[in-house]
């Protein structure tokens, strides 16, 4: 003879059992005085409502149906907003590659830019369960030639020019692709915002840039061409600077850590990301190249742009060549 279903939420034992099969639920250690938390109550609902008839799981469980909605709903949101703190843990992971030593302040400006607007507060605690933290620079005794190479910030935070090749900005910036992140570096032309080369790579490293410098040889440059970056660690080696001498560029570097020294070619990569990858969100690299690709074409031939007065990059150099 089939024994009888025995469900009990309320004072004493919690348990399941049959021999249907209804699966055993033990008390829980967080009880008290043999009461079931309502928290596990609903949990045990939740998992049996579609083998039971509802209302009468409600009733053993001597619970609501508007208390059990609110805790499903609630239950919802506190999943989304893990979701949500993974997917920034994987934004401020990528940003810390790139700039290790911003901290939450800085990383919440660089999110910004990247248009994804959050508290600080929030930042902060990510980047402590992630174990990141900016990295402080300390004095040390200076014991011989140093080994990198740091140009004085020529631009100065002045982005006009008068002509074109004059004044060129670079960066570096990821890109999702997948569950990975490649890694995008460009060149900008103050003159006319135009983006005269780029790189895309699977690697943030030296390589990427001088790659992106290669594509710089045979431009109609004039005297005195300055090109200006961040201090990352590929701008200030000296491969760096001898790539310089070779196509007679001058180099600039920006203020430690501060990004404004720098804003118009960050300005475009948040251009690139809000309107072309956050919308197809490439799975490959292969994919990624090609939708770079369509974008700088756009973004150079016909994203017309306020300060140019209402042209596109090419088409203000070409209407002052003329």
């Amino acid at each position: 003879m089939e024994s009888q279903t025995f469900l009990q939420f309320g004072r004493g034992k919690c348990v399941f059992e049959s021999a249907g099969g209804i699966p055993k639920k033990a008390q829980s250690k967080s009880t008290r005085e043999g009461m079931v938390l309502k928290t596990e109550r609903f949990l045990i609902i939740d998992e049996l409502r579609k083998k039971y008839p509802f209302a009468w799981l409600l009733k053993i469980g001597e619970v609501s149906k508007a208390g059990y909605y609110k805790w499903r709903n609630n239950r919802s949101k506190r999943s989304l907003r893990l979701e949500e703190d993974l997917l920034l843990k994987e934004h401020i992971w990528a940003i810390h590659q790139l700039h290790p030593y911003f901290g939450y302040k800085r990383m919440t400006r660089a999110l910004s830019r990247e248009g994804i607007v959050v508290n600080h507060k929030r930042v902060r605690r990510l980047m402590r369960e992630l174990g990141i933290q900016s990295v402080i620079r300390k004095k040390r005794p200076f014991y011989g030639r140093r080994g990198s190479v740091v140009f004085p910030n020529v631009l100065n935070r002045e982005f006009y020019a008068e002509n074109p090749f004059q004044k060129l900005v670079t960066d570096i910036t990821y890109v999702r692709v997948g569950d990975t992140f490649v890694y995008l570096s460009a060149v900008l032309d103050l003159y006319n915002n135009e983006i005269v080369a780029w790189e895309l790579s699977e690697r943030n490293d030296l390589e990427l840039v001088l790659n992106t410098l290669k594509q710089l040889d045979g431009k109609p440059f004039g005297e005195n061409v300055l090109l200006h970056s961040d201090q990352g660690f590929q701008y200030t080696t000296k491969s760096y600077e001898n790539q310089l001498k070779e196509l007679k560029i001058q180099g600039s570097h920006s203020r430690r850590g501060n990004c404004h020294d720098n804003a118009c070619i960050e300005c475009f990569f948040s251009h690139l990301k809000t309107e072309k990858l956050y919308l197809v969100r490439p799975k490959t690299i292969e994919q990624a190249y090609q939708a770079i690709q369509e974008y700088i074409h756009f973004y150079n031939h016909s994203r017309f742009q306020e300060k140019l007065n209402g042209l596109s990059p090419i088409e203000y150099r070409e209407k002052a060549a003329a």
